[in-house]
Parts: C-alpha cells; sequence; structure tokens
C-alpha cells in the first residue's frame, strides 16, 4: 500500500504538469485488469455497468513546494508506518485509497448492480480547464460521487464556496499639504469607509450555526509619502455557505459599498447533500462518524449538482505543508471505507 503511495508521490506532478503521473495511473489501471480512458490528463476507468452511477474522485496534481522541507518533497521518506512528501496527504493518499478499494472490488467479483465510474483528475489545485470539468462533459451523467480529500475519514456533507472580489476606490490626486484645502477625494480613505463596511457584514447563517464573512486579503494604493492617492485596489475573499446565492450576494455587496467591484471568481459554488440522501447514509455507515460541515473548497463544487459526500484518508491541516504526511493505519482504514461506502451506496440505491 505504502509502495503504491511511494510511487504516485515520487513522480512530480505540480498543477498542468501531472502528464508523466497520469502515465502511471494510466498503466497501473490497465496492469490491474481495467480499460482505462483517458481524457487530457485525466484517468477514468469503470467497474460494473448500467445504473445508477456512482463515482470515486481525487486528484493527482499538488501545489509547488513551500521551504520548510527537510529533504527533496518528491523522495518520500516511510520511517514507522508514516510516508512523509508532497502530496501524500493531498491528496495521493486518496488516490491511492481508491485505486486498491477499485482492484479490491474487482478482485472479490463485483460486478454492479450499478457501474462504479473511478475518475482520478488533474488541476484541483488551480481549478484548471482541464480537469474535473472537462472530464465530465466526456462522460454519462453521475448520480452520486465521493470527493476524495483528506477529512480524517469523517463525512462531509456541506463545504464552502469561494467568491473572489476586486474592488477600485478612485480619488484625485494631489500634494498632500493642500488635501483638505483643494478637497481632494483620498482614495485610500474611500476604500478603508468600504473596508470597515465589509469587516461588518454579515449574513444568514447556514443551519443557524456557520456564518460567512468577508475577508479583505490584500490591498494597494498610494505612490509617494506626500500625494493624496487617487486610486486604491483591494481584494475580498468571501467564503460562502450553501444559502447564499453568489450572483444575489455579489449584487447586494454592491449596492452597500461605493467602490468599483469586479468578481475575479464565482465558480466555486458552495454545496451541500441531503443527509438522507443514500451516498452520504452509506458514508456514515461505513465510517461510523457523523456529517460535518467543511471550510474548504474541492472540486466537488465543479460537479454541477452530482450528490456528493467529501471522504478521505489524511488531515486537512497538513495540506500544502512542509513534511506533508499520511499515516499507513489511515491509508488502511480509507481502503476499507471506500470499499463498504461503495457496497452499501449500490445496496441502499437498489432498494429504493
Amino acid at each position: 500500500m505504502l509502495d503504491l503511495l511511494a510511487q504516485l508521490v515520487s513522480i512530480r506532478s505540480l498543477s498542468r504538469e501531472e502528464h508523466a503521473c497520469a502515465d502511471f495511473v494510466e498503466g497501473w489501471a490497465r496492469d490491474a485488469g481495467f480499460s482505462p480512458q483517458r481524457i487530457a490528463n485525466n484517468i477514468v476507468f469503470v467497474l460494473g455497468s448500467g445504473g445508477p452511477r456512482l463515482m470515486l474522485n481525487s486528484h493527482i496534481d499538488t501545489v509547488p513546494q513551500c521551504s520548510g522541507w527537510l529533504a527533496d518533497p518528491w523522495t518520500p521518506r516511510i520511517e514507522g508506518g508514516r510516508l512523509t512528501g508532497l502530496g501524500a496527504n493531498d491528496a495521493k493518499g486518496c488516490v491511492t485509497a481508491m485505486l486498491l478499494a477499485a482492484r479490491e472490488l474487482a478482485e472479490q467479483g463485483w460486478d454492479g448492480p450499478g457501474t462504479l465510474v473511478v475518475l482520478i483528475s488533474a488541476e484541483e489545485e488551480i481549478g484548471g480547464e482541464n480537469g474535473i470539468q472537462l472530464a465530465l462533459s466526456q462522460l454519462a451523467p453521475m448520480d452520486a460521487a465521493i470527493n476524495g480529500e483528506p477529512t480524517g475519514l469523517a463525512p462531509c456533507n456541506a463545504q464552502r464556496g469561494m467568491l473572489l472580489l476586486e474592488c477600485s476606490s478612485h480619488g484625485n490626486s494631489g500634494h498632500a499639504a493642500h488635501a483638505h484645502k483643494l478637497g481632494l477625494e483620498n482614495a485610500v480613505h474611500a476604500a478603508a469607509r468600504d473596508i470597515s463596511c465589509l469587516s461588518e457584514m454579515q449574513f444568514e447563517p447556514y443551519e443557524e450555526v456557520y456564518v460567512t464573512r468577508p475577508q479583505v486579503t490584500v490591498v494597494k494604493g498610494g505612490l509617494s509619502h506626500n500625494q493624496v492617492p487617487d486610486l486604491c485596489e483591494f481584494q475580498v475573499d468571501i467564503r460562502t455557505t450553501p444559502n447564499l446565492d453568489h450572483d444575489e450576494t455579489l449584487a447586494w455587496i454592491r449596492s452597500q459599498l461605493s467602490c468599483d467591484v469586479r468578481c475575479r471568481s464565482a465558480r466555486y459554488l458552495p454545496v451541500s447533500t441531503s443527509r438522507s440522501h443514500p451516498v452520504v447514509r452509506a458514508a456514515v455507515a461505513a465510517s461510523g462518524r457523523e456529517t460535518y460541515f467543511s471550510d474548504t473548497c474541492s472540486d466537488w463544487s465543479l460537479y454541477g449538482g452530482i450528490p456528493t459526500v467529501k471522504l478521505g484518508p489524511g488531515e486537512s491541516p497538513r495540506s500544502h505543508r512542509p513534511e506533508e504526511y499520511i499515516l499507513e493505519s489511515e491509508l488502511l482504514a480509507g481502503v476499507e471505507i471506500y470499499r463498504e461506502t461503495v457496497l452499501r451506496f449500490f445496496e441502499e440505491a437498489g432498494n429504493e
């Protein structure tokens, strides 16, 4: 098990550079007896036939290397049942567990009823145009999905979306000494008023608990200490909850601010799946854990409304950090929980 993960980690696969890793997954699937299909750097193979169709999806791309690594991040280190390397936790551990769960099902003779679609995708970390959306556009519709991300093997049935805004406040340039006399509008002051307004904004909470608060993350304004700035630009990151519509949220924010507001990205929609849906019930039963709400985004937001549960080995706080790791015990549990979730889903879906 760690051997397969070590092979995946050892292949450098930054977003848009997944070709070699996709080659490896494609070859592994063929050697395991599947008939893989390749869509750009996304690899797909199926078990069973007919409906319903359940997708297992995780990603092979990683973020770039950060500082703080004690050794080469693409040379996996195995010590005491722990594998350290870039992407081990996010999300090649999930990929490994999904591949092995699918192979176990095939070896056990599982052949439906229904179709299990294993989709190992690319460009998740950047929301790229050649990732999950490209792959799904060329496949038959899915009835449900398991999104493989490190959740500590707790099933997530709702996650935040992401609304990114670029704002521009305008003013009049002039000498700072004459600003009041000339009645100059200071763009930084104007931006500060809107930033203060954003900091006080409140939206209807999701399930009475989960709140949405805009966060101003970048501010740029002014050219010189003695010149009143005529432009101040700032960026706003809003992690939305499933009860908020992005278009309506954007329109309301614009109505409250005096600056120009441009939507940089609204693709990552907040998503949720009813706890009563078969895929959620299957994951809860298989994991023995209750559902939770996730503050982080994933490709689930780009699935186009497929009922989904986010579930996988590893822990989210380890991701995008130096010395990223995953435990062999987590992988073992992941394989079993994925396999059991698949079986329970098809059993329950078949009884409906």
